[in-house]
């Protein structure tokens, strides 16, 4: 049911302060009119805890017209609350995407885990306890207050003193044209608090004075004059504890920003990596000391890093715990600075751990900065000499602003050289040095579009300023010290722009179309667009191409494709989503929601999964149409994919993807850069299944263990066990014909499952539960341990736990450890579910689950003489065949039969399939439970079942914040497509780290050029082949051009192949015939043509390798 809407709070006098906060919409009731029990539940934003005055919570209306208006949150410590009332009681009482319970430091994380991925859960407790000012609410304000209200900080004050213009429309997500002539903040603070009910969104709509900022632990400004900025600065850094004040801007395609967090400023992690580690080979008894490492994975330690040493045997000298400095890193090795020369003999084992070290940033203030900026924070190496230029182009348009009382006009020359000659007289005034150049052109540029806030580069600071942020309040990540400036001018079409053609058009792209002309502005809207992917990504996509006007003509055509549906993990970042959503495709929803803010966006919703299945949706027409292809996808098997069709239909393909802080864009353009599928990262290293099975060494291979042991128990064997029941006879048969180990291996499984596993009673699945614990924890380790004792050696003579194995150690269940009930807690109610047992109540008593445990008889375990274990580090299966295999399946499929006899008629199992995302389901309860348990084993640390959940559950760490700047950086590059004619050096691929924070954007790599004879030809070639030919007539074709063809294959099939003499008889036979009969090949009526892939040499015998050759038919 959709929530009921109602209107924003009233303006009111509040100590001359207008502040609103905006309402919770309720999603459970349609009624307005409430008893007063209900107004404090329902409409909790309105509510104060004992800062409340009697007025503000003495109204039983729903309505929003009383005159009491709530102060901003109030924290006058960064971090936890240091009066006693910070903390609200109306923190978790809205019943949207609300992030806490009644307790803030509770973090909802179902909602939070891809964020916590990224900062854990210290990061977030700060951030939950930070008041964030944010004034100016233009697109880049509106922008910042998206991804710091996603993020989950305490509050968010929305300051802004103008009204809502049309020329704000371009770039602001919030607004609509019925906004127009409202104040900025009291229109956005209701569509803003809706992102995260969790946040109180309050606004300020009178004047901003310092006084005002106490209340706050970060203050944002994007919109005011220098003057007024130095005085904020001063006020933040000289306040206790010092407030983080972030100026930034953004003027056409130019953007600045400017980071004062005070004048010592603590970093706790600078780049959110886990500590690296390594596992000790060797140590000599040295001065300094060499250490070496297995070369299991390279090492990733730098000269200088910290380090800490366990678990070593021998020179347990090291094992104190102390950091000590490392030098001559490298792959496998660092030497120590210390003298070990009378230390113990190293023995064996220790693992070495990097340690972090915080670091305290002395930021300058804003005046002191203004005159000696430092290094700026370069984006792109090509345009090293710009920052210095722009610092002094910002200057120079606070001093035009103050002056002239309005900005430049686009196309203005008297108003480009009125700024042109401001920056000369500052660079001429400068004690630091005059610039060698300065650049005419591009200050022009500068000026015209300096009163266009484009949308693009919005979202693009928008990600960086609201990274800034959170750094500020929680330390969390290296802070952006101190200036930072970027442009864009490649972005503009590369025809000079005409001034008439700048004007405004009383339109909602005005801003734009003040920077790229109206001419270029109909291309937008005219263009025909594919958005594969509708997550993160694709919503700030959606949007971002709504506010710049794409697709939103009558020629224009959006289309966006998904076939996965709302959960509750998506709602902290894919921010068109709400939580009344969950369930829904998010396709339709997100298009839903973008055509609301653009009801001209001409948008088609599909729930297509974009693959060769569907390429009767997504047919040659759809290709052909279409003016570009944006990927919003999570894997690289659909991106590669969707590259291979742009290529084959020649269109533009714009990438992007994020991994946690990180971000990279790729830009595939026909005939200019290469495709995406040109260059591969290398595979993951998987660890080896023995390694895995008996030899874990880390924490994720005892997580890789417990989901295979998860599925198999609980998926995959239950559901054979259903495949026979549903068809025994043909189950048979299929088990015959495999007749090797693995088909063994499983009736097997399915015959312990159905007779010595089977449970009838919940005290049959406790019983099973404790007798796996034995299994698993003690009696596989009492089996390995004999086979393979302690002081076992190879046959080279070395001994068998060295590195990377540990010597693991059985484990004594006992019900007073609350890790082994809960483990069977877990494991016991799961099994009951596969056999559709009813789960008693008393299962959450820890008293009576222990009391049942210990009714389970454990028989003694006696280790096997002849028991195989695997050590191959190649196997990649723990099955071994034996010659008999065929005769003890027969066997199994007759015991088998035997079983299903004694079965209840129509008894099934129910396969549970592993979710993540549940945290009341148990699966990643049992997962951690069995990981935890093989970790205590070995002596691996154990993970809390958060960690096992990111791990095991392979979830992909995600922000809002890099989102957002991917997609930004992305349209700055759609403005290049859609504008046509760049070459490639106009072009950028960036990958971005904000974290560090690092960006780098490099010109794209052009394709590889392959020449023959006088021909030269790339991948985006097709060489096309009409009339329906012969295979005589495509040799010819090609043996003209110099070229022998001695393969020609349809797909997966060959259609001739000139060392099979019988292939000859092919020779006048129609392509298209052969296509069909040889390789039965299904032509729909529509199609006109196939494509055949050609093997060939040249007259020298070297391989030539030629486009696809396409074959017209018709």
């Amino acid at each position: 049911m959709l929530p009921s809407k109602r209107a924003v709070g009233a303006e009111a006098e509040h100590n001359n302060d207008l502040q609103v906060v905006a309402e919770v919409p309720h999603s459970h009731s349609h009624s307005h009119s409430h008893s007063h029990a209900d107004v404090a539940l329902k409409k909790p934003c309105l509510i104060f805890a004992a800062a409340a005055s009697s007025s503000s919570s003495s109204s039983s209306s729903s309505s929003c017209s009383s005159s009491s208006a709530t102060v901003a949150a109030k924290g006058n410590s960064r971090g936890a609350a240091a009066n006693g009332e910070s903390e609200w009681s109306i923190m978790g009482l809205g019943d949207g995407n609300g992030s806490r319970n009644d307790n803030s430091s509770e973090i909802d994380e179902d909602l939070h885990s891809r964020q916590l991925a990224v900062y854990g859960r210290e990061t977030m407790r700060r951030l939950f306890a930070s008041n964030v000012l944010i004034s100016g609410l233009q697109g880049l304000g509106a922008e910042i207050a998206k991804n710091l209200i996603l993020a989950g900080v305490k509050s968010v004050t929305l300051h802004d003193e103008g009204v809502v213009e049309l020329w704000d429309l371009s770039s602001n997500f919030i607004f609509s044209e019925d906004d127009v002539g409202k104040n900025r903040a009291l229109a956005s603070v209701q569509k803003l608090q809706e992102l995260n009910n969790s946040v109180i969104v309050s606004t300020l709509t009178s004047e901003l004075t310092k006084e005002k900022l106490s209340d706050f632990q970060a203050v944002v400004v994007t919109n005011i004059s220098l003057d007024k900025a130095i005085e904020y600065d001063e006020y933040c850094r000289n306040h206790q504890p010092p407030i983080a004040f972030i100026k930034t801007e953004v003027r056409g395609l130019f953007g600045s920003v400017f980071c004062d967090f005070g004048p010592e400023f603590t970093v706790h992690d600078v780049d959110g990596e886990d500590p690296h580690t390594g596992i000790i080979a060797s140590i000599s008894n040295d001065n300094p000391a060499l250490i070496t490492c297995v070369d299991d994975e390279r090492l990733e330690f730098q000269d200088g890093d910290l380090v800490v040493f366990s678990e070593v045997s021998g020179m347990t000298e090291l094992n104190d715990g102390r950091p000590r400095k490392i030098k001559n890193a490298r792959p496998y090795s660092f030497t120590l600075e210390e003298d070990t020369t009378n230390y113990g003999q190293y023995e064996k084992g220790g693992i070495v751990t990097q340690v972090k070290q915080p670091k305290v940033l002395n930021f300058k203030s804003l005046c002191e900065a203004l005159k000696d900026p430092g290094d700026f924070l370069l984006s792109d190496f090509s345009k090293f000499d710009r920052p210095p230029l722009l610092h002094l182009a910002f200057q120079a348009l606070d001093r035009f602003l103050s002056e002239m009382g309005r900005f430049p006009v686009a196309g203005s020359e008297n108003d480009a050289q009125k700024l042109i000659s401001f920056v000369m007289e500052l660079d001429n005034s400068s004690t630091d040095g005059k610039l060698a150049d300065i650049d005419r052109n591009l200050l022009r540029h500068f000026a015209f579009g300096a009163n266009a806030v484009l949308n693009p580069m919005a979202a693009m600071f928008g990600g960086i300023v609201g990274q800034e942020v959170i750094k500020a309040c929680s330390g969390k990540f290296h802070a952006l010290f101190q200036f930072f400036y970027f442009d864009s001018v490649e972005s503009l079409p590369i025809e000079p722009l005409d001034p008439n053609d700048l004007k405004p058009l009383n339109s909602r792209y005005d801003a734009q179309i003040s920077v790229f002309g109206a001419k270029l502005q109909k291309k937008f809207e005219d263009a025909k667009v594919f958005v594969v992917g509708s997550g993160a990504l694709g919503c700030e996509f959606l949007k971002n191409l709504a506010l710049m006007g794409v697709s939103c003509g009558d020629q224009g055509k959006l289309t966006i494709t998904d076939d996965d549906v709302i959960e509750k993990s998506n709602l902290s970042r894919q921010f068109l989503f709400r939580d009344w959503n969950i369930g829904q495709a998010k396709s339709t929803v997100a298009a839903a929601a973008t055509a609301a803010m653009n009801p001209r966006l001409r948008i088609e919703a599909l729930q297509n999964r974009a693959s060769p299945e569907t390429e009767n949706v997504f047919d040659d027409t759809f290709w052909e149409n279409l003016s570009v292809v944006i990927n919003a996808l999570d894997n690289v098997n659909a991106r590669l994919y969707i590259d291979q069709r742009c290529v084959y239909f020649q269109k533009p393909l714009l990438e992007s993807g994020t991994l946690g802080a990180k971000c990279n864009t790729q830009m595939v353009i026909p005939h200019v850069t290469e495709n995406y599928g040109a260059s591969r990262d290398p595979p993951e290293k998987q660890a080896p299944m023995c390694t895995v099975h008996s030899f874990p060494h880390n924490i994720d291979h005892c997580l890789t263990w417990a989901r295979s042991e998860f599925e198999g128990l609980l998926e995959k064997t239950p559901a054979e066990v259903n495949a026979y029941l549903n068809n025994p006879g043909e189950y048979a048969s299929a088990m015959r014909k495999a007749g090797d180990a693995q088909a063994r291996d499983t009736l097997e499984r399915v015959i312990e499952c159905l007779d010595k596993d089977r449970c009838e009673t919940f005290q049959d699945c406790i019983t099973w539960a404790r007798l796996r614990f034995e299994d698993y924890f003690a009696n596989r380790v009492k089996q390995l341990t004999y086979t393979f004792p302690e002081d076992a050696v190879t046959s080279t003579g070395a001994p068998f736990w060295s590195a990377p194995k540990r010597f693991p150690r059985p484990l004594q269940f006992s019900v007073d450890d609350p890790s082994h009930l809960h483990y069977v807690m877990a494991a016991s109610v799961l099994r009951a579910e596969t056999f559709g047992i009813p789960i008693p109540d008393w299962i959450r008593s820890p008293q009576k689950l222990a009391d049942a445990v210990t009714r389970v008889v454990v028989p003694d375990f006696e280790p096997k003489k002849d028991a195989k274990i695997v050590t191959d580090e190649k196997a990649t299966n723990l099955s071994t065949a034996s010659i008999d295999d065929a005769a003890v399946i027969e066997e199994l499929i007759a015991r088998l039969e035997n079983m299903r006899s004694k079965l209840a008629p129509g008894f099934r199992m129910n396969p549970i399939q592993f979710e993540k995302d549940d945290d009341t389901n148990y699966h990643m309860d049992m997962i951690a439970g069995l990981a935890n348990m093989r970790a205590r084993n070995y002596g691996i640390p154990e993970v809390d079942k958060l960690k096992a959940k990111f791990i095991a559950g392979r979830i992909i760490p995600a922000i809002a914040t890099s989102t957002a700047m991917a997609t930004g950086l992305v349209c700055l590059e759609l403005y290049k497509v859609l504008g046509g004619g760049h070459k490639v050096e106009d072009y950028r691929n960036t990958f971005a780290n904000l974290a560090l924070p690092l960006f780098s954007m490099a010109e794209p790599v052009p394709p590889k050029v392959v020449k023959h004879q006088d021909m030269s030809w790339t991948v985006w070639d097709r060489w096309i082949l009409k009339d329906n030919p012969t295979l005589r007539e495509l040799l010819d074709w090609l043996q003209n051009k110099g070229l022998n063809a001695y393969s020609v294959s349809y797909g997966s099939c060959l259609l001739y192949n000139s060392m099979f003499p019988r292939h000859r008889d092919r020779m006048d036979k129609k392509l298209v015939d052969l296509a069909r009969e040889v390789a039965k090949a299904e032509l729909p009526s529509n199609r006109r043509h196939f494509d055949v892939v050609v093997a060939c040499e040249d007259n020298e015998d070297n391989d030539v390798d030629i486009p696809q050759i396409s074959v017209y038919f018709k």
